[in-house]
Formats: C-alpha cells, structure tokens, sequence
C-alpha cells in the first residue's frame, strides 16, 4: 500500500553546486521494496498463526487489524515528525520502528503470546507510515523534475517485486511441509502438539530477524549517507475545514471508496492461501507448477503461498496495464472496467469452485492494481487549497484494511461464499464510483 505522494511543485532540494543523487536514490528505492515485503508477508502469518497459537480463521486475521491500525495511527503524526525534524530523520525513525518490530517476532514466538506478535506488526507498520510518508516524495525530487514520475514509477516497481517475494517465503522458509489439521492435533497428546505448535511459531523467527538485520543495515546506511534536504516555498495557510470539505460529495464518495478497496484488498491477500485450500487442495494452476517448481512433497499450504505469489505477478501486470490505459483513455473509465473485472471474477469464484475458483480470484489481484491510486486521484480532483487535507482524510480511509478482514473471515463459519460477499459488495460500490461518485458534486 503506498500512501500518496505529495504535491511536487511544493518543495525542491535544498543544495549547492552540482549535485549526485545516485546513492540517496538507491537508498529511498530500497525503501519501497521493504514495505511491500511486509504487507505480502501477513497473508503467511494469518494462516501460519491458525496453528501455531491455535486461532480460529477470524482471530488469525487480526493480524491485518494491528498492522492496519498503525498505519492509520502513525499516517498524520509521520507528517508532523519530518515537517518538524526533516525526512532524514522521519525516515531514520521508520527504519527502527520496521527493525525493533521485525525484531520482537523472536521473543514473541518463544512465549506464542498472540498480543506479542500483534505488538510487533504495529509497530512495523508505525515505521512503514513514516517511510512511504517520505519515500514518495524524495524519489519525484531525486534528480531532474522532468523525470520525477518516471523515478516514482521505477522505484514502484521494487514495491512490486516485493510483494511477489513474500509468499514464497512463507512456501520455502515458514510453511512446515507436513500439516495437521484442529481435529488432528486435538487428538495427539497434550506434550506432541504444543511441541507442534511450538515448532509453527519459531518458523517466523528467522525470516524475521534477517528481515531486521537488512532494515537496520538499511537505516545505518542512511545516518552515515548526506541526504540533500526538502525546501518547501513559503505558502498561504489554507483556511479549509473538515467540516467544508465533507461538503464535497465526491470526495466523501472517495473516502467510502477507498476504505472499501483496502478492506477488499486485505481480505483477499490475507485469507488466500485458506481460499486455495478450501476450493482446490489437490489442484494446482499448470503455469504456477513450472514456475515455482512445485512438487507432490510440498504440503497443501506451501503450493498455496507460491499461488499467491503469482497472483501478486498478475496484481503488477494490471498496474502496469493499467497506467499504459489510462494515457490513453479517462482514468474513471479504467477503475470502472477493473472494477466490473473484479466483481465478475468474484462471482466466478463464488459459483465456479475448483481450480476455476482460485484462477478467478487471482484475477481480482490483476484487477485491484490500479484501484488504490486512482480512486486517490479521482477524490481529491478540483478541492484545491484544501486538496493536501483531503489527501490526510483518505489516508486514514485505509482503515478499511483493519476492520473488514476479520469480519468477512468470521463469515468462513457459515461458508466461503459468505465470506467473499464482502469483497463482492466492496467492489460493486467501486464499480458505482467509477461511473457516478466520482463526479464533483457540491452539497447545497
């Protein structure tokens, strides 16, 4: 999830003589890919954490609820921190957020406290809002302003390839190759499965602490890396309030939207590898066995992570697909075709089943990618001295992400359907913003 960036012609870098920005670039790019790293990891831990603290599918899921949440907490305080102290030092405080979180994981995983672990994944996501709060923003000024979208776009594509990663990770380094059911494990004896779900735990410890180590080499590159600093010009001080904003019917049509997407968006990514299972254990996508080379050895859940992992290559065609499509035509009329696309491949999935079921969702990845920016820009159109407090308003909208995954993964106990009207109903109102919401409305 990338936050927005913020106006471009609002700052420029503050330096004398010529300069090179290669290295600070390099290190505000790596940024981008480590957000994306641990956003695609929490799908591993939703269902990882089902077995290794005993967790019913709902509970596991509250693991995008604590990650979510500090993302909404820490969004407009990232902003208040590097206005005050600068970007250098935001940024150098999100790294050792990310790192003293990625870092708990270990004590967490010795005592299998759930609490421990939702404590740790707040506070990476607290160090995350700092670094895409910043990370946006340097990459468009790192260099010739004419080319400041294209830098933003190439550094984008690491968030891309980050996200691919994460689930095969969880295939190759978390996920044990044999499984065991509740009912299995409930009938071993009490010492055999804790040692089971002892062993469950501890997997997440070392993709973690090497998670850690990269972040905390990452931030000892940035103290002792001059980084040029952002000049913002003196401005007027915008005179807008919430309150006059909220009578811009577009924008409150945007803010529903947006948390709508990120709700749909989280719930799909976290409860995948559960969904894979439910509707096709035994089947695997051919393209995806010779890809990630699967073999009958695996167990069930790690062919499921390495689906996941190419859902999220289809999630960076659609973006790319998407950005080409939108040179082209309006920008309402894309998200309104990936919207239909998105609300068509769910209801394959709901009434498919089988291997049908998991291409189709797949499909909603492809068509989620374009959703996230577009929606952002669509909302914030023609608001003008107000436009950087609307832009704070639909960050908070990503508060979607921390309430509706639980609630659609509550459904699971009456059936998977159930649970997949929540995106279903999520995508449909995207479909509507598309064509009628977003038209700039003023209340009387």
């Amino acid at each position: 999830m990338a936050l927005p960036q913020s106006d471009q012609d609002a700052v420029s870098i503050q330096s004398e003589g010529k300069s090179n920005y290669t290295i600070p670039l390099i290190l505000v790019t790596s940024l981008f890919f480590l957000w994306g790293l641990a956003n695609s990891l929490n799908g591993t831990l939703v269902k990882q954490f089902q077995t290794a603290l005993d967790l019913q599918r709902w509970q596991a899921n509250i693991v995008e609820t604590a990650f979510y949440a500090g993302y909404f907490v820490m969004a407009l305080p990232a902003g208040v921190v590097m206005r005050k102290y600068g970007y250098k030092m935001g940024i150098l405080f999100g790294l050792i957020l990310y790192a003293a979180g990625a870092f708990l994981f270990y004590p967490a995983a010795e005592v299998r406290v759930y609490s421990f672990f939702l404590l740790a994944l707040f506070m990476i996501a607290s160090g995350i809002a700092f670094l895409e709060t910043a990370a946006n923003l340097y990459v468009t000024v790192l260099g010739d302003p004419a080319k400041g979208d294209f830098r933003l776009n190439f550094a984008q594509s690491f968030n891309g390839m980050s996200i691919i990663l994460g689930p095969v990770i969880g295939g190759f380094f978390i996920f044990s190759d044999k499984e065991y059911t509740k009912e299995a494990l409930a009938a071993m004896p009490l010492a055999e499965s804790e040692a089971i779900r002892a062993a469950h735990a501890s997997s997440v410890q070392t993709p973690y602490l090497i998670i850690g180590c990269i972040v905390a080499f990452v931030a000892i590159l940035f103290a002792i890396t001059k980084m040029p600093e952002l000049k913002s010009p003196e401005q007027k001080q915008s005179n807008v309030t919430i309150r006059e904003l909220l009578k811009q019917k577009h924008l409150v049509m945007g803010i529903i939207a947006q948390f709508l997407n990120v709700g749909a968006q989280v719930t799909l990514w976290g409860n995948f590898v559960d969904l894979k299972i439910d509707y096709a254990p035994e089947t695997n996508l051919w393209i995806v066995e010779k890809i990630y080379q699967i073999t009958s050895d695996m167990s069930a859940t790690q062919m499921a992570s390495f689906h996941a992992s190419f859902a999220f290559v289809l999630f960076l065609i659609g973006r790319f697909l998407g950005t080409f499509l939108m040179g082209k035509f309006k920008s309402n009329a894309i998200l309104g075709i990936y919207a239909i696309g998105a609300v068509v491949s769910l209801l394959v999935a709901m009434f498919g089943g089988g291997i049908i079921a998991v291409v189709a969702l797949m499909m909603v990845y492809f068509c989620q990618s374009i959703m996230f920016p577009t929606i952002f820009a669509l909302s914030c159109k023609n608001l003008g001295e107000g436009s950087k407090l609307a832009s704070s308003l639909i960050i908070m909208s990503i508060v979607g992400g921390s309430v509706l995954p639980p609630f659609a993964a509550s459904l699971f106990k009456i059936n998977t359907n159930m649970a997949l009207a929540i995106p279903l109903f999520c995508f449909s109102y995207i479909v509507y913003f598309a064509y009628r919401g977003y038209k700039i409305q003023t209340h009387a």
